[in-house]
């Protein structure tokens, strides 16, 4: 079969600036180190081109969700550096685990009985203290099932750590009550934003995600982290519309005037999301306003300020996400992973 043409949409990854935010958020994190929340891909950019970069910068530690997303992970780092956060539900998970030699985050006390029940070995503890999500709670830590596991990393997860809650300080105080209850070799509490929460909620490892990848959760970041993912698509085509016709489904945008417009390789099966619409494109500075909805593969853009486009000719999507995140109602954590997987 004939070699594939190159794709005309492109996710650039900004290496450097993946690279300077862990070693910020490592920096951040005082006599803690930071690891890697690694899952969904690296948040959508891709294990394959953030994995090397994060360790080439120094990170050891690496958290995924699914035991699918193991392969891939493991790929780049050894499997010792390797937690997964959804824990053994059965013997099958308990098994891959064991044939891999990647740590499960034990999450309840059935999963704490699979997993001994398998042979059991070092594992991760994950302790409930208010999310209400995985995680055994405070009161079950005395179980036989608990005291007997062979835990690496004592963890729990901070709700609100994007606010200034209360909630914050009752997690902590409910997981710093925990630590002494179980044996563990290190404890881990703050993700991105509460690392900026400070010392107190550091432990020995803190497990950043959102800020690695360009996200900023808090204020505290915005002049640290910075822009990693940015989106750009060739103009499959340039075309004149005349004044009084429509563009795209449902005619919702008519034009004023006659206009110079071009439709981009993207759509909403990229994850550019028709909540996008209103927003623009650029060519170095200058603006290029969507016009109409967003398609499922293709966007129309207003040329106007830049006419000498033609078919071929590549177009940025500005992705800054706390400004993205504004624009379009998004959450900066959707911005990232939804993302589809037609870019090159």
């Amino acid at each position: 079969m004939a070699e594939a043409p190159p794709p005309t949409l492109r996710l650039r990854l900004d290496e450097a600036a993946l690279d300077a935010n862990w070693r910020a958020l490592d920096a951040m994190s005082g006599r803690a180190r930071a690891g890697a929340a690694v899952k969904a891909g690296c948040y959508g950019l891709g294990v394959e081109r953030c994995l090397p970069v994060l360790r080439k910068a120094g990170c050891r530690d690496f958290f995924v969700a699914h035991w699918s997303e193991v392969e891939a992970v493991l790929a780049h780092v050894p499997s010792a550096q390797v937690s997964v956060l959804h824990g053994v539900i059965d013997a099958a998970q308990a098994s891959y685990a064991h044939a891999t030699g990647v740590r499960p985050v034990i999450d309840s006390l059935h999963q704490a009985r699979v997993w001994t029940e398998s042979g059991g070995g070092r594992c991760d503890l994950m302790i409930d203290t208010g999310i209400n999500r995985l995680g055994i709670a405070p009161d079950e830590i005395a179980d036989p099932l608990i005291q007997s596991l062979d835990i690496e990393v004592l963890m729990s997860h901070l709700a609100c750590a994007d606010e200034d809650s209360a909630m914050n300080a009752r997690q902590l105080a409910a997981f710093r009550a925990a630590i002494p209850l179980v044996a563990h070799r290190e404890a881990s509490l703050a993700n991105s934003a509460g690392i900026a929460l400070g010392r107190d909620y550091h432990g020995d490892l803190t497990r950043p995600g959102l800020a690695l990848y360009g996200g900023v959760p808090r204020p505290e970041f915005a002049e640290t982290i910075r822009q990693v993912a940015y989106p750009e698509a060739a103009l499959l085509q340039v075309r004149d519309v005349p004044a009084g016709a429509s563009v795209g489904y449902n005619a919702t945008f008519t034009a004023p005037a006659p206009m110079r417009v071009g439709v981009v390789s993207l759509g909403y099966a990229d994850g550019i999301l028709r909540s996008w619409a209103g927003a623009h494109f650029a060519h170095g500075d200058r603006r290029l306003p969507i016009l109409g909805k967003v398609s499922m593969d293709m966007i129309v853009i207003d040329l106007a300020q830049s006419p000498d486009l033609a078919a071929g000719d590549w177009v940025s999507l500005p992705y800054h996400l706390p400004n993205a995140a504004r624009q379009t109602a998004l959450s900066q954590y959707e911005l990232l992973t939804v993302l589809g997987d037609r870019f090159g």
